[in-house]
């Protein structure tokens, strides 16, 4: 990853990642209303607990995966004006809202656009992964993909936090349809488990109009 003196976003895609298709947060033509819609829903007082939890020290380098319009990297770095942050999100349309939001801040926020299950990040490279209400919105083999990238891309001591829903099922709303095959997925605690983290488990809960959210912690040896 490379700093940025500004809200700048970088393509890190390859050429086949280019031709894939995701589930974005929300329908372009309703993306205007993401944040209204998160606000509405108090998704605030969820990131602010996940910034809690992470515990982010002053210049330590944060990846904040499934970033979107940036809420939480965002959150982290009005908690710690002194991290790190980059935000990764296969989806153009909001990384731009992201960088937006940066700007008006006066902020640096470094964002990628690409996938969770190939982080563009140096082994050993990261203090931070974060993640909040995305990994629901990835299939089982990606999920899979991001614990063992996560661990990677961490350096010894470094952790990983992810706020999600606790049974994996996504939300629905107007527009917007996921594949239920996820709700038969391992728990976050498992998946990380899986990957090579040895402490993997569940640190707080809270209970969401979305449905229970749990905030998962995991640390690399």
């Amino acid at each position: 990853m490379t700093r940025s003196t500004t809200a700048a976003i970088s393509d890190q895609r390859t050429a086949a990642e280019r031709a894939r298709t995701f589930l974005p947060g929300m329908w372009r033509r309703l993306m205007p209303l993401y944040d209204v819609r998160s606000r509405l829903a108090r998704v605030g007082r969820l990131h602010r607990r996940g910034v809690e939890i992470a515990a982010v020290a002053p210049g330590q380098a944060v990846l904040d995966v499934g970033c979107g319009t940036g809420n939480l990297a965002l959150a982290i770095l009005a908690a710690q004006p002194a991290a790190l942050v980059t935000g990764l999100d296969p989806d153009g349309e909001a990384l731009r809202v992201a960088a937006r939001k940066a700007r008006r801040r006066g902020v640096r926020l470094e964002l990628l656009q690409g996938f969770a299950d190939r982080l563009p990040a140096a082994d050993g490279s990261v203090d931070r992964v974060v993640s909040a209400l995305a990994l629901h919105h990835v299939g089982e083999t990606d999920r899979a993909a991001f614990a063992r990238e996560a661990l990677r891309v961490l350096r010894p001591g470094g952790t990983v936090t992810i706020i999600d829903l606790a049974g994996g099922r996504a939300p629905q709303h107007r527009g917007h349809r996921h594949d239920h095959d996820h709700d038969r997925g391992r728990s976050i605690p498992a998946l990380l488990t899986d990957a090579g983290f040895a402490d993997a488990r569940e640190v707080d809960h809270a209970d969401h109009r979305f449905g229970r959210i749990t905030f998962v912690q995991a640390t690399r040896g």
